[in-house]
């Protein structure tokens, strides 16, 4: 715990634990663009959030790849995101467009999350094809068939040791979008489906056309 809690004390290393709440793995040296310090002292920071056991760190060639060491690094991420103070206040046009992109949609780990995330959840409820139940979600076997018509996902498919589904509050919206292996399985899909599309400055997504009329309907 101590070890963790000292990672996380520090601004850059937060910072660089933010930048990997997109899931997907990062260059050091893109981390480092990123959070504003040289490469050198990006270094630093990536190895004590290893030794932490909050990244893994990964060799590809001359590279060196991080990304969060899971889903569960993820979900304390979040929690932490809802309890902190919102006290700082984007400065300039380029913040303030970042901190809309990330509050209309992101990825939460390996999950859709902002409002297009709360509206696609709110429409699984809505339909039926989503139960929530004493705080859990719970995926009726009868609802099968409108994920693999929708988006092209069978539950019945989604093995291992994750949750097939499960809340996860929103630190924006303050409300829950869905997790795990389906929400994951979700997510895939919109992005193969073009529904949404990576932005290359960080782990907001873009709602393309298709994905408007989607969302719409939610």
């Amino acid at each position: 715990m101590h070890a963790v809690a000292s990672a996380l004390a520090d601004r850059t290393r937060a910072r660089m634990l933010e930048e990997l709440l997109g899931g997907a793995p990062l260059p050091a040296g893109a981390l480092a663009a990123r959070v504003g310090v040289a490469p050198s002292t990006a270094s630093e920071h990536l190895a004590k959030l290893e030794r932490a056991g909050l990244i893994t760190i990964e060799r590809r060639g001359r590279a060196r790849e991080a990304r969060l060491a899971g889903p569960e690094v993820a979900e304390a991420l979040e929690a932490l995101a809802r309890i902190a103070p919102d006290t700082e206040r984007p400065i300039g046009l380029k913040q303030v467009n970042g901190r809309a992109a990330l509050r209309e949609a992101r990825s939460c780990y390996d999950h859709l999350a902002g409002r297009a995330g709360v509206k696609l959840t709110d429409d699984l409820l809505a339909r039926g094809a989503l139960v929530e139940r004493d705080g859990a979600f719970v995926v009726p076997p009868d609802a099968y068939g409108h994920y693999i018509e929708t988006f092209g996902v069978d539950p019945a498919q989604l093995h291992g040791c994750r949750p097939l589904a499960r809340p996860c509050q929103d630190w924006t919206e303050r409300r829950p979008h869905l997790a795990g292996a389906l929400g994951a399985a979700i997510l895939s899909a919109l992005l193969e489906r073009g529904y949404v599309a990576r932005r290359p400055d960080g782990r907001a997504l873009n709602v393309t056309a298709r994905g408007a009329a989607l969302f719409g309907a939610a």
